[in-house]
């Protein structure tokens, strides 16, 4: 199959998806290393941080899409190889919150959560076919995470 090898490097994050124990969480890590390089060179205040943070959360859900619909049919549905939803996942957690170690901690850790323990429905979303299923319940984790700490924030 044609861009097979471009296909897993996508889903599997790089190879973290090939971790055996914890792959999402390496997973959403490496989504939180982005971010840091991100306020690191273009700063949280700055329209090009939170516009790369956007682009790149879109881009990598669409090609996450694709990427797990080519590599379910060589992994199985919804391999724990497959961690480029937990990427996206996390990114969405991220956006619009001001960076701070303190708020990334609590991202990861709210995202986690709602990614593994799957409240509010977000399991409803896994049935949905050709990588949407892979992608979208961890979407809907990212939201709901991103709403938690937005309204902590509205608290402190």
């Amino acid at each position: 199959m044609k861009y097979t090898k471009f296909h897993i490097a996508v889903a599997s994050a790089l190879g973290l998806g090939y971790i055996p124990k914890g792959s999402g969480t390496f997973g959403a890590i490496l989504a939180c290393f982005v971010v840091l390089v991100l306020d690191t060179y273009l700063g949280y205040s700055s329209i090009w941080y939170q516009g790369c943070l956007l682009l790149l959360t879109a881009v990598f859900m669409f090609l996450g899409r694709w990427s797990s619909m080519i590599t379910e049919k060589i992994w199985g549905e919804d391999s724990s190889k497959i961690v480029i939803d937990e990427v996206v996942g996390q990114w969405l957690t991220l956006c619009f919150i001001p960076f701070s170690w303190q708020n990334l901690l609590l991202g990861l850790l709210f995202f986690r959560i709602y990614d593994i323990f799957k409240p509010f429905n977000i399991r409803k979303f896994e049935n949905y076919e050709n990588g949407w299923g892979v992608m979208l319940d961890d979407v809907a984790a990212g939201v709901w995470a991103n709403l938690t700490l937005q309204v902590i924030l509205l608290i402190i």
